[in-house]
């Protein structure tokens, strides 16, 4: 990352949605045009799509990633279990893409980026999302977490073991707390529409983290797709500030890899981290000449009240 020596620098931070095997090696190259200092990635990568995390995990660009329910998909559940494409007496899927991501992978785990004074936490890898906790078999075999408090301790230690007071959280799912209605950030677009479908144990790490004095500029996570399933009027909404000045941001606009009468684009989310807090988030768009195509601001920091006397 770009050396920082005080806190004013500006940290230009990229997040990818959820892949879904849209990974190009131009990916990389737009990164590196956008001259951004950090990449978050916040899981999907495919349905256990080990030669994508492959090309991710090359990337020679600062990163930290968290995995999501696809990432599992052969593994977690019975369901998907039946449906295996390899031999799972010989192959482990879930495992290599932990193996090519190594210590990038921060779900329950965290990365310290001393050049940017921050620490990436992640919140719970593979998750599903919802009030339920799921996959019990799973999450006891993987990790040794049978509940919402486990997890929630687990994310709590990685936040107690942090270098840095700032903490950026990824997730793939984001945390309750963030609206009940189907076009919130995780509310829930499928019949019956409506309900907060967060994560409640990355939403209690979130706030013990706060109690601990912990500085929270940004939460970004994926999974409940920009592109509603029950209306086409609008899109979800992308962008939740809270009173404490955090910027909740879900970065899952899919397909993230589009053909255009102007050729193809790529979008990126991407997040200005300034003084210790987020300045702006946008969703840009990236074409063929790896330009910025079009940008949408999703958040832009208010202007301080100047008082005259």
């Amino acid at each position: 990352m770009t050396s920082q020596k005080t806190n004013s620098k500006t940290i230009k931070i990229a997040v990818v949605g959820d892949v879904h095997d849209q990974w190009e090696e131009e990916d990389g190259i737009a990164l590196k045009h956008l001259g951004v200092d950090l990449v978050l990635f916040v899981g999907d990568f495919g349905n256990e799509s080990v030669d994508v995390v492959r090309a991710i995990a090359s990337l020679d660009i600062p990163k930290a990633a968290v995995m999501g329910n696809h990432d599992a998909w052969y593994t977690a559940t019975e369901w998907g279990r039946k449906k295996c494409p390899y031999d799972r007496t010989k192959e482990n899927w879930v495992q290599q893409q932990l193996d090519l991501l190594g210590e990038t992978q921060v779900g329950y785990s965290k990365l310290d980026f001393p050049n940017g004074n921050l620490t990436v936490v992640g919140g719970r890898p593979f998750s599903w999302g919802g009030p339920e906790w799921k996959y019990t078999d799973f999450y006891q075999q993987w990790f040794g977490v049978t509940s919402f408090e486990d997890s929630t301790d687990r994310i709590v230690a990685a936040v107690k073991s942090a270098a840095h007071e700032n903490i950026i959280f990824i997730g793939h799912n984001g945390p309750t707390g963030l609206g009940e209605r189907p076009e919130d950030p995780c509310g829930k677009d499928w019949h019956p529409i409506g309900g907060d479908f967060g994560d409640p144990d990355l939403a209690e790490a979130i706030a013990q983290s706060m109690i601990a004095g912990k500085t929270i500029p940004l939460v970004t996570f994926g999974h409940m797709h920009h592109t509603l399933r029950h209306t086409k009027k609008e899109p979800r909404k992308r962008v939740f500030t809270s009173p404490e000045g955090v910027v909740y941001l879900n970065a899952a606009s899919v397909p993230r890899i589009m053909e255009t009468n102007l050729g193809k684009q790529r979008n990126f989310s991407i997040v200005l981290l300034e003084g210790g807090s987020i300045s702006q988030a946008s969703l840009i768009w990236v074409g063929e000449d790896f330009s910025v195509a079009s940008e949408e601001i999703l958040y832009k920091k208010p202007s301080p009240v100047v008082q005259t006397a």
